[in-house]
């Protein structure tokens, strides 16, 4: 569907921040997770410098019946960002100042558009850093990190972005600029405006600026691999590990297959076996954590555990993992990676979420490499399949779903950081039930009742085009 934006020569914004270009428009069609099967080109592109851009451009978009969708890094894997039906796509990411640094309160305040390894670089001077940052904190915007309340390798001891959100600056549909929170390290007051916000992908509204909270660097780190004879031995004492309360901050799986990957798409080195990839923080007493650790994963049958204060051994490990992503995309010229599956279950049962896609892939005969954030559940997996195959593009979407619904049938969730977009819209009512998905659906339209901001995303009724049913 096309929608008149010629309204916006009519806003005060400067030329550069208005864009009917093909280029540009076709630069913000898709995400990261839906640029090989295609996406939806907006009718403009703006880029906002400043919270009142953001409300003028709602305010007379809203007026219009005219959609639109926040955009930063586009690095998202669920079409997320993707403008699903034309309109306006909002570039944030010319919002990334650091607006205030408050180190004496472990506190900082910056704009969307800001690229996550840029607030621990501006912080590391004085020894802190922001830990939730994901995996891909070095090309995504923390605007982008809190619409989907990312998480990464690191969540395991330091949990996900909403724990570090301490209050937001944000713009409803109709341009209300909104403020949540406080800087203060809890409140009692009111809703919980902040993390009804944080996760929302920007259906409810588009956020302006982030109080972050921030953390001391440990004084100890030392990382390491430790290699296992199957799969299902690694999984096993991961999950001993976590139940063990073994102070560890990042903690990942990574399966032969994906090793594999790693070492094509970078010259690597790493073995051809399971692996499960680790670090350690500490201010003090660090190596009883990695003997109690090394304890464990002896009681399953560990081949090597290595561990060290090697900063490049350590950089490449963590390289090797960052890359896999890009590593599945270029590990068999006629396979491409069908759908980017994030499922979490609960500790206790991710060996048997890590048996079901082994078996699955084994019983469909499918290339499905397995990996993930291992010590919060969490389950990276990725059929590879043949786009001029049916059959096998059949047999890669039967796996995909299988994993998903029997990641919720035990008490797990369908992503555990990608969020819903477009690629999961399917499983949220089986997830979260009828009930809660109304509930969430007079949510939305209380805050954004023309269906203005993001439609097509989360709610199942929006793969058909539709906009959210009204309560």
């Amino acid at each position: 569907m096309t929608h008149d934006c010629s309204f916006l020569e009519d806003l005060d914004l400067a030329d550069d921040q208005v864009s009917f270009a093909e280029g540009r428009r076709d630069s913000h069609a898709t995400d990261f997770g839906t640029e090989q099967s295609g996406g939806v080109f907006p009718d403009a592109v703006v880029y906002p410098e400043r919270t009142a851009d953001v409300s003028a451009v709602l305010e007379a978009a809203t007026e219009r019946g005219v959609p639109v969708t926040p955009y930063a890094a586009g690095t998202g894997l669920e079409g997320n960002a993707v403008p699903a039906h034309g309109g306006i796509s909002l570039d944030l990411t010319r919002m990334d100042d650091i607006v205030d640094y408050r180190p004496d309160d472990f506190q900082i305040d910056v704009g969307p558009g800001i690229i996550g390894s840029a607030v621990d670089e501006h912080v590391a001077p004085d020894g802190l850093f922001f830990p939730p940052l994901p995996s891909s904190g070095d090309i995504s915007t923390i605007g982008g990190m809190i619409a989907t309340d990312a998480s990464g390798m690191q969540t395991v001891r330091y949990g996900e972005v909403a724990d570090w959100v301490l209050g937001l600056e944000a713009v409803l549909a109709d341009g209300t600029v909104v403020e949540t929170g406080s800087r203060a390290s809890k409140t009692s007051s009111g809703y919980n405006l902040t993390d009804l916000l944080v996760g929302s992908e920007g259906t409810l509204a588009v956020v302006t600026e982030a109080t972050l909270q921030l953390s001391g660097r440990p004084e100890q780190i030392r990382g390491g691999r430790a290699i296992f004879e199957t799969l299902e031995d690694a999984a096993e004492a991961i999950s001993e590990a976590v139940r063990t309360e073994v102070d560890v901050a990042k903690i990942e799986l990574v399966d032969g297959l994906s090793a594999r990957m790693a070492n094509r798409y970078l010259g690597g080195d790493l073995p051809d076996a399971p692996m499960v990839f680790l670090e350690f923080h500490a201010n003090h007493g660090i190596e009883t954590e990695i003997d109690l650790c090394r304890t464990i994963f002896e009681g399953y049958g560990v081949r090597q555990f290595e561990v060290s204060a090697d900063e490049t051994a350590m950089a490449d490990l963590w390289e090797a993992r960052r890359e896999l992503a890009y590593a599945m995309r270029n590990y068999e010229p006629e396979l491409r990676p069908l759908h980017p599956g994030d499922v979490t279950v609960p500790i206790s049962s991710y060996p048997e979420i890590v048996r079901e896609v082994k078996r699955l892939a084994d019983e469909r005969d499918l290339l499905v490499p397995c990996y993930g954030h291992a010590g919060d559940g969490n389950l990276h997996y990725s059929p590879l399949v043949d786009p001029a195959d049916p059959d096998q593009l059949e047999r890669g979407e039967r796996v995909y779903r299988e994993v998903v619904e029997r990641a919720i049938e035990i008490g797990g969730t369908a992503t555990g950081e990608h969020g819903i977009g477009q690629g999961k819209r399917k499983y949220l009512e089986p997830e979260h039930g009828a009930g809660a998905v109304d509930a969430m659906r007079s949510i939305k339209h209380a805050l954004d009742p023309t269906g203005t901001l993001n439609p097509g995303k989360l709610f199942p009724e929006t793969e058909d085009g539709e906009g959210v049913r009204r309560p």
